[in-house]
């Protein structure tokens, strides 16, 4: 007899000290804490405790690979704010999650990594699956919880929960698998909810202070605007200030692309036009960002970070402050709580921008209006190497019989077709990152990029993450051909348990990003770069997928408007394969090789 039904009282929580086992003591906390899904596949080592998941009011949604869990965990915990949920078996369905982890470890994203263990009696012996599964996640959480006893196991469900919240990033449960066992007396722990706040006064006034005396401050908005929901003050204190704002890196959605002082992302393939105007700041307040180094590194030519400017940074970190960057003032806070903060302290006084506000406005206005212009005329990549591509194009003709397109114009095709309201995951590669600079969004959490960990496989399982927090908004992943086939088996994951999505698949046969750098460093000796592929719709017609190959121009916006209408209306996910020239954009980093030296006879050629 099945019992997967759900009855009327299945999230309310026990209240008060009762006898229960430690599986329902691990579920009601889980209840407790506002868990609905969860993402992972089944395991021996907590059957148990999964076997009331649904009364509970759980799912559990399995997925191909655990990779792919932990990244939809992250996706989920992203747009909706609250923890994203991965679990596994032990051993293998552990390990299979330490890249996920360490990349929702750079997205500061709360996710709860739920690890059972070997049984208590067999730890140390080298039975079946068993590995020390702390110290391959100490790098890549924030807390790590190791249920010590059977009666523990509520505390420590409980903590692990509130540290992912409280210290804005994955946590670990670790718990013997034999300790879901036998009887105890527990007490469910009620959440704890960290209430943050603006930072210290002495260092806000010193922050109003240099605001109120700069005559060109710049905004860079970062995640932690998104994370602390403060797009609306961040934009008061813009207003006030008459300041670009930029965003910080891989956080397009920190900021209203519609908004006429937002001027688009720093870092890789960024905003021209956000790097010149921050490059004239005399005072940049830095909100809500860590300032990394891959987010301001040279772009375009250009060395854009103001080397005489002050820096206010506003993070709720306090170890980041000045890690990277030189500051003037350091606040400890919550960005939406300092935005308010500094708005008040500068709400009646007289400031040294005030007089210059209008011709700031104008000088913005046209640095975006440059950079648009460009964007719409650079149709495509310039360098010898891509210019040899697109010639090698015309001779070839693709699979589909049409022809091969310029990434450049696909991307500013997709741009223009986005659906309102949308969520966008992008991969790590070559034309992803191309990508950013013709990604914009209205609302915050939309926008979901790897971050600094940069790994591929990235894309489709953290939109489908975001597609279960937010099944009502259309979801778009980004993915090259090279990325994409670390992860694309999750479309089955997709269709079976009806989270529609639409990838679009940049089929470019090629790992582009480290290949420009064997075009740059390696007289395009190409090893190891060339990816010679089936059809990717084909792929995803076999998996249960609708798929689309665009090989006209005219076809790219279209294509996304059918699948984009295809998901919403008809619950289908789709697999656009968009067939491209092997042009290449600019190398991740250029100071991150060295022409090579040969000292050895033998490789004398191979300079």
């Amino acid at each position: 007899m099945n019992h997967n039904h759900n009855n009327g009282d299945n999230r309310q929580v026990v209240q008060g000290k009762q006898k229960m086992t430690p599986s329902e003591a691990f579920v009601e906390t889980l209840v407790a804490n506002g868990v609905t899904d969860m993402f992972g596949i089944m395991g021996s080592a907590f059957m148990d405790a999964m076997d009331i998941f649904a009364p509970a009011g759980i799912r559990l949604i399995p997925v191909v690979h655990e990779q792919g869990a932990a990244h939809m965990a992250d996706g989920y915990a992203r747009v909706s704010g609250r923890h994203g949920v991965v679990i596994g078996q032990n051993g293998p369905g552990i390990s299979n999650c330490v890249t996920g982890i360490a990349a929702a470890y750079w997205a500061h994203s709360p996710v709860v990594m739920i690890t059972p263990e070997t049984g208590t009696t067999g730890i140390g012996l080298g039975g079946f699956q068993e590995c020390n599964q702390l110290p391959m996640f100490q790098e890549f959480t924030k807390y790590q919880g190791h249920v010590t006893n059977p009666v523990r196991m509520a505390e420590f469900t409980g903590r692990c929960f509130d540290r992912a919240m409280s210290e804005i990033g994955p946590t670990q449960l670790n718990i013997p698998r034999d300790y879901f066992y036998g009887e105890i007396e527990a007490e469910i722990p009620e959440p704890r909810r960290v209430d943050r706040g603006p930072g210290g006064a002495q260092s806000l006034d010193e922050a109003a202070a240099l605001l109120a005396e700069a005559k060109f401050p710049v905004i860079v908005s970062g995640g932690g605007v998104v994370m602390a929901d403060g797009v609306e003050e961040c934009k008061a204190l813009a207003e006030r200030l008459g300041a670009p704002v930029v965003n910080s890196y891989q956080h397009n959605d920190s900021f209203p692309a519609s908004h006429p002082q937002w001027c688009g992302p720093l870092g890789y393939q960024g905003s021209k036009a956000g790097m010149k105007l921050i490059s004239q700041a005399d005072v940049v307040l830095a909100l809500g960002t860590r300032l990394g180094p891959f987010g301001t590194l040279p772009q375009h030519g250009m060395d854009y970070w103001p080397k005489e400017a002050k820096i206010i940074q506003v993070d709720a970190d306090h170890k980041m402050l000045g890690l990277v960057k030189k500051i003037s003032v350091g606040i400890c806070g919550d960005a939406k709580a300092a935005a308010i903060e500094l708005s008040r302290r500068l709400e009646d006084r007289t400031l040294a921008c005030d007089a210059t506000k209008d011709e700031r406005l104008a000088r913005i206005k046209a640095e975006k209006d440059a950079w648009e212009r460009e964007l719409d005329e650079w149709t495509h990549e310039r360098d010898p190497f891509s210019l040899d591509a697109i010639e090698e194009a015309k001779e070839e003709t693709p699979f589909s019989g049409g022809q091969y397109l310029h990434p450049r114009q696909v991307l500013r095709e997709l741009e223009k077709a986005m659906p309102e309201d949308v969520m966008v995951s992008t991969d790590i590669g070559n034309i992803n990152s191309v990508a950013h600079s013709y990604l914009r969004f209205e609302k915050p959490r939309s926008f979901f990029a790897p971050m600094s960990f940069g790994n591929c496989g990235y894309a489709l399982p953290t939109i489908i993450g975001a597609k279960a927090a937010a099944p009502h908004r259309p979801a778009i992943a980004y993915a090259g051909d090279g990325a994409w086939g670390m992860s694309m088996m999750e479309t089955m994951t997709a269709v079976r348990h009806e989270i529609p999505v639409t990838a679009v698949v940049f089929h470019n046969r090629q790992w582009g990003a480290e290949k420009k750098n064997q075009v740059d460093f390696y007289n395009r000796r190409f090893v190891a770069g060339e990816l010679d592929n089936q059809s990717f719709a084909e792929i995803g017609r076999a998996m249960g997928a609708e798929g689309i190959t665009v090989d006209r121009l005219e076809d790219v916006g279209p294509a996304l408007k059918k699948a984009v209408d295809m998901q919403m209306n008809e619950g289908k996910t789709t697999i656009i394969e968009i067939m491209c020239t092997r042009e290449l954009g600019d190398p991740f980093r250029r100071d991150a090789l060295k022409k090579p030296v040969r000292l050895l006879e033998k490789y004398q050629d191979y300079v």
